[in-house]
Parts: C-alpha cells; sequence; structure tokens
C-alpha cells in the first residue's frame, strides 16, 4: 500500500529516508491535502529506471519487427470467441 505523508513530514528525513529503503517504493508527500512530491530510495529509482529501458527496448524492437501487434483485449476477446464460442 502506498506511503502517503504530509509534506510537514519531511522535517524528519531520517524517518522518510528509513521508510523508503524498507518499503522499495515510492513516499508520497502532500501539500494543502494535494499531491506534491514523491520521494524515493535510489535504489527504487534505477530499478523503476532499468524496468523503463527495458519496456522501451522492447517496444523499440517490436515496432521494428514489421510485425503486426494486437492490442491484448482484443487477442484476448478473439481468443475467448474461437474456443467459447
Amino acid at each position: 500500500m502506498p506511503q502517503i505523508r504530509p509534506i510537514t513530514d519531511l522535517r524528519n528525513t531520517n524517518e522518510i529516508s528509513d521508510i523508503c529503503h524498507a518499503k522499495m517504493e515510492p513516499v508520497f508527500i502532500t501539500k494543502n491535502g494535494y499531491g506534491d512530491l514523491v520521494v524515493m530510495s535510489i535504489e527504487t529509482y534505477e530499478q523503476m529506471l532499468e524496468v523503463n529501458e527495458t519496456d522501451a527496448s522492447i517496444s523499440e524492437a517490436e515496432y521494428e519487427s514489421g510485425v503486426d501487434l494486437l492490442d491484448a483485449r482484443e487477442a484476448l476477446a478473439s481468443l475467448r470467441r474461437k474456443h467459447f464460442g
């Protein structure tokens, strides 16, 4: 479950840092009740970048292959129609 904290909690940076490292997920900071910042550990950030780069590489390879790609929902609907009538 995401951690959502008010901006005043940033006064205790050690606590926020501990939460980010323990949960390995971002902490969302609000200001006046609205989303304002996202704080995360360097490890979590680097992992997020790696996943993003991998996804981008896969998308680029799929596009360059020239093969017509199917939307996942359309593909599943087609399979259901074929097998379940």
